[in-house]
């Protein structure tokens, strides 16, 4: 029995170390190689009846690099996180926080829309549809 739970043991953390080399590789700055959108930010998509309400999860986003526009049935959030300048020579010991183009096209609750508008708000950004 104590050999099964030792082999278990090694299997598993050897997965989690081969995740977290994964993680560093996909969020490393500039992995993305250019324009493309690199990772996806998380959304919570809610309704009421007056209106659609999307919030978007962008810590560390200046509002001024996010566009959020209606393209047919859909939302598109898009933008970019960059390093701080003073942060670019640091040594980094553990980074979670995608860095680099960002894309999340958002399927919309079926309906008319008229007034949109948007805000961030303690590192998210929302955006309410006003059912027309």
């Amino acid at each position: 029995m104590k050999l099964s739970q030792d082999w278990m043991w090694a299997d598993a953390l050897g997965m989690l170390a081969r995740a977290e080399q994964m993680q560093r590789r996909l969020f490393q700055p500039g992995a993305s190689g250019g324009r493309q959108p690199s990772w996806e930010p998380p959304v919570d998509v809610l309704e009421t009846p007056e209106e659609v309400l999307i919030l978007a999860a962008l810590p560390g986003v200046a509002a001024a690099k996010i566009e959020a526009v209606i393209d047919g049935p859909w939302l598109v959030i898009s933008g970019e996180r960059t390093m701080p300048p003073a942060l670019r020579t640091a040594v980094i010991h553990r980074m979670e926080l995608p860095q680099g183009r960002f894309e999340r096209r958002i399927a919309l609750p079926y309906g008319r829309y008229g007034q949109v508008t948007r805000q961030v708000v303690d590192g998210c950004l929302i955006v309410s549809l006003r059912k027309a």
